[in-house]
């Protein structure tokens, strides 16, 4: 393993368009692109091209095509979790989805974040912060979840919502950014 990709797995920064990243994401863009094309293909062949895409695949886990991922390798998720339409996950540091988890459609979590300093940015520099969302959490369509951001079980996230600090558990947050409004226990 390459210093660069050392140094994006530990949460500092990297460039990420050095050759051992763009080789990961060239194998990243041909099993979406399977995935993506097999959307009438039996469940079982479906089901062999996620594990070969992500990371940690729970069982009944469902994600309807479109989907799109940076590496898909650092992605794990819980036993029945759905995805819907267009979600986009990238996962340059891990994202951990629990179970009975319910992602709306055009939900994207994005764990990188880029240098501020303009100069850096050119160069390409980033890194990635964690997301994680807790077990039977629903995010609504639309929701952007930014990089380095917990959400608690139990948890909904109304459409349209940019979740920009961790969330705590059973409450439903909405707007942007995310607010609580109320309890759900």
């Amino acid at each position: 393993m390459g210093e660069n990709k050392k140094r994006m797995l530990a949460g500092d920064w990297y460039i990420a368009d050095d050759e051992e990243l763009l080789a990961a994401t060239v194998r990243r863009a041909k099993l979406c692109e399977l995935y993506n094309a097999a959307s009438t293909a039996p469940a079982d062949q479906r089901r062999n091209l996620l594990k070969q895409l992500i990371g940690e695949l729970g069982e009944d886990v469902r994600i309807r095509p479109p989907f799109q991922c940076d590496y898909g390798t650092y992605i794990s998720i819980g036993a029945r979790t759905f995805v819907n339409f267009g979600a986009v996950f990238l996962d340059a540091a891990p994202i951990t989805i629990g179970e009975d988890v319910q992602i709306g459609p055009n939900v994207q979590l994005l764990t990188p974040t880029h240098e501020l300093d303009p100069v850096r940015r050119r160069e390409g520099w980033e890194k990635g912060e964690p997301i994680t969302i807790g077990d039977n959490v629903w995010l609504g369509g639309g929701v952007i979840v930014c990089p380095g951001v917990t959400i608690g079980a139990d948890t909904v996230v109304g459409a349209g919502s940019v979740v920009t600090r961790d969330l705590p558990a059973g409450v439903l947050a909405v707007g942007n950014p995310a607010r609580v409004v109320r309890s759900l226990r």
